[in-house]
């Protein structure tokens, strides 16, 4: 059988990165994890063809080639994937959903073949199985949770590399934590599962036998779900892999909770980790009451991302605004926040709903919900009926983003950062993306830019106080362009 693996687009979002990869000359920042780990699930004598519509476009050659299409999306991608499934429906294709977006919603897709739901490694092997016996149903889905020890490495080789800014590996689901507009405990669990370390090690191995010398994401919603292991097993078995690997970059997501153990980001650091996405949500605590966010209250937490970027990782903020019992004057507080924070990446979103938390049947039995969230949680929308006047939350959202992302505030932002954050111990080589991207920063944001002066200014000021940030500040210079691109849309 030939089957196509085929990822719809992502819309342009401050998490898109767009406007910044064009200066790295790439097309996406993250390819399709999870359609990677579906490609070693499936038959060996099947043939795969990867396409991701984010990179490439989906040709005509590839539908009369194909005999059936697997598609995976999140709730963001909706609207691209209903027009992929149409083009494979017209075609003829036998077609296969999965992932969170047809997960919660799979009732909405009529022209979808059959569903494989919730954790393909416990849904995927009854549908081939049927399949294989000429009898497949509609629906597979199942309420457990997979061991994630048994899930197989991702064929990178079905990705042209050479096109993204970073790779992605997974080495856990679920969190601790039972935050109130947060799904991820619905669709993974409060149990944290885990990958064993030679699982990572190998796929690691693997990207690196293939060429890759960049950034590498870990997409775990809470890596630091299970402190031990992570100690005696994960960071120990990732310091010794580095020992003579080329500086390969780690990131992640983390909770706040990161900046009480000084060994664990020690390690992190040791480990090549160099940045962390921490969902702040709000500097009130009566708001992180409201969303169960107890793991934020009764803390400094100024001082924990000072903390963490004391140790040589860069916080990046999630905040969000909208929230019940937000005063007037959140939106002062928030702006704040993040300027003394020295947050440089602060993604700031109004609340939404999204299907299977409890705040989403919390606004439906209060008559306050507005229909589906768009999956983009900072786009400036919202499907709940505010507590505060719509209008004015607007504005004050408005008022942030105008605030956060004029140059004068991103810029010294970004040099509370460089004070701050602890300079790189593993040092990367340079490579000639990095090179490309300074000298197209150089004409587009020091010559063409409105915020040139920052730019010459912060290069100056960083190349004298403090030179190995140097790449930092380019680096994240450029992120500024990109979420300028992304306010003006949202202001305007």
């Amino acid at each position: 059988m030939n089957v196509l693996l085929i990822y719809p687009e992502f819309p342009d979002t401050f998490w898109s990165f767009k406007y910044a990869l064009s200066f790295l000359g790439k097309l996406s920042t993250h390819p399709p994890l999870g359609l990677l780990t579906i490609a070693s699930m499936l038959p060996r004598d099947w043939s795969l063809r990867l396409v991701d519509t984010n990179v490439r476009r989906l040709r005509q050659r590839d539908l009369d080639w194909a005999d059936a299409a697997f598609i995976s999306a999140m709730a963001i991608q909706r609207e691209p994937a209903r027009q992929i499934i149409a083009r494979c429906r017209e075609a003829g294709l036998r077609i296969v959903a999965g992932g969170p977006l047809f997960t919660a919603d799979h009732e909405q897709f009529d022209d979808v073949d059959h569903f494989v739901l919730n954790e393909a490694e416990l849904t995927l092997p009854g549908f081939l199985a049927d399949l294989a016996r000429g009898c497949p149903q509609r629906v597979y889905s199942s309420a457990q949770f997979a061991d994630l020890q048994q899930t197989p490495a991702p064929q990178w080789q079905l990705l042209d590399l050479r096109r993204y800014a970073s790779m992605s590996i997974q080495f856990s689901r679920g969190c601790p934590f039972n935050c109130d507009f947060c799904n991820v405990t619905a669709l993974l669990g409060h149990q944290v599962r885990m990958k064993s370390s030679r699982q990572i090690i190998d796929e690691l191995d693997h990207l690196y036998a293939l060429g890759w010398r960049e950034d590498v994401f870990f997409v775990d919603d809470n890596f630091i779900g299970n402190k031990e292991f992570l100690k005696k097993e994960l960071l120990p078995a990732l310091i010794e892999w580095r020992k003579d690997k080329a500086g390969i970059p780690f990131y992640t997501e983390a909770s706040i909770n990161l900046a009480e153990d000084k060994i664990l980001m020690d390690m992190m650091v040791q480990a090549g980790f160099n940045r962390v996405f921490v969902g702040i949500e709000t500097p009130d605590e009566i708001c992180l009451a409201e969303c169960r966010k107890l793991q934020n209250k009764n803390r400094n937490l100024l001082e924990d991302v000072e903390c963490i970027q004391r140790s040589g990782i860069e916080v990046q903020g999630g905040f969000i605004v909208g929230f019940d019992k937000d005063p007037p004057h959140i939106f002062q507080r928030q702006i704040d926040f993040i300027q003394k924070s020295g947050i440089v990446t602060a993604m700031v979103g109004l609340l939404q709903a999204p299907p299977g938390t409890r705040l989403y049947e919390r606004m439906k039995a209060e008559g306050r919900l507005l229909g589906e969230s768009s999956g983009d949680n900072v786009d400036g929308s919202t499907n709940i009926i505010p507590a505060m006047d719509l209008k004015t939350l607007l504005e004050g959202y408005r008022s942030i983003l105008q605030h956060i992302y004029a140059p004068k505030h991103y810029y010294q932002r970004l040099r509370t950062f460089i004070r701050t954050c602890r300079p790189p111990a593993l040092r990367s080589p340079l490579r000639f993306s990095d090179v490309r991207a300074f000298v197209r920063s150089m004409w587009r944001l020091g010559i063409l830019g409105r915020e040139r002066f920052h730019y010459w200014r912060l290069l100056l000021w960083t190349q004298f106080r403090y030179p190995r940030h140097m790449r930092h500040a380019v680096t994240l210079a450029i992120y500024g362009h990109h979420f300028r691109k992304m306010t003006n849309r949202h202001v305007t």
